[in-house]
């Protein structure tokens, strides 16, 4: 289970304050507020991920034990890619 971090006090930055529910309905797009000529110029569009060329994973639902994904859990943020890894390597060394 994650934690939340403290807020460091002294990172308050009182010009920049937290957004609240109000300022992002307020908030509009890139494309409803940069000129076209700038959106031209852009890589990509703005907020958009485009398709994978070649999808190299698969979305499935599976169970693990608790130690197990608590094992990776606890290595924090980008603990499935290593859990991924694991698997990978025990894929390989038992070919």
């Amino acid at each position: 289970m994650k934690t939340l971090k403290k807020i460091n006090s002294e990172m308050i930055d009182d010009e920049n304050p937290k957004w609240t529910a109000a300022d992002f309905k307020r908030a509009r797009s890139a494309d409803e507020t940069l000129s076209k000529e700038l959106l031209s110029v852009l890589p990509g569009k703005p907020g958009k991920r485009g398709p994978q060329k070649t999808p190299r994973k698969e979305l499935v639902t599976v169970r693990y034990s608790r130690d197990v994904l608590q094992y990776f859990r606890k290595t924090d943020a980008g603990w499935q890619t290593r859990m991924d890894e694991a698997l990978k390597e025990w894929v390989s060394a038992h070919k």
